[in-house]
């Protein structure tokens, strides 16, 4: 049980580490300063854990396990340190997105389902944990939030994945491999979707896009 819980944990930690450093990424190409940069990587790291926990009715892991403070300050110091340039700071930015949605909308998922949820209410908060911190960090920094960017697609690997979570927990056959595998379908989708320009149909049948090129 005590290692199962540590491999759960340590999921969760590098989701927000991965979140947290695409918030970093994005208080760079912004021009933020060093707090500013800590602050973003706190909120894209960290919200959708929060968001998860306070749905499902239990104090947030943030606020109980002081270790969820280490990965936004980890972070941080990563971008000031190594990242002199911003040339390559949209590209790392996704890729570090995509890192945290595939692990976030395991966890959240996974976690729905331990505290008693319906699997598609399991699904559902998988979905929110996966998407809710990058959501966070593009309205705090002014951006455009890629959950509703019709240029691209962004909840679909997400949803996916908790969708696919919930039929392995709930089979009896969810565990580190499986997760792993999860993970990284989700990771590729996203970056795919990312490099190809993948989109999903608009909200209206026969509307075309305008302003999205």
């Amino acid at each position: 049980m005590n290692n199962e819980f540590d491999v759960a944990l340590m999921i969760d930690l590098l989701g927000v580490f991965f979140f947290a450093v695409s918030g970093s990424l994005l208080a760079a190409r912004k021009g933020f300063d060093l707090v500013g940069s800590l602050l973003l990587a706190s909120l894209a790291g960290l919200g959708g854990g929060v968001a998860r926990d306070l749905i499902i009715d239990t104090v947030p892991a943030a606020f109980s396990n002081p270790g969820y403070l280490i990965p936004p300050v980890l972070a941080t110091g990563l971008v000031y340190f190594l990242f002199s340039g911003v040339e390559r700071v949209s590209k790392l930015l996704v890729v570090f997105d995509a890192g945290g949605l595939g692990l976030f909308c395991i966890t959240g998922t996974v976690k729905a389902l331990e505290f008693g949820l319906h699997p598609v209410a399991g699904i559902l908060l998988g979905v929110t944990t996966a998407v809710g911190g990058g959501l966070l960090r593009d309205v705090v920094a002014n951006e455009v939030p890629q959950l509703f960017d019709p240029r691209d697609i962004y909840a679909l690997p997400a949803m996916l994945g908790a969708v696919l979570t919930t039929l392995l927990v709930t089979n009896g056959w969810f565990n580190v491999v499986t997760g792993a595998v999860i993970a990284t379908l989700v990771f590729t989708l996203r970056v795919l979707a990312w490099r190809y320009s993948w989109r999903a149909p608009l909200a209206v049948l026969g509307w075309k896009r305008s302003g999205t090129a």
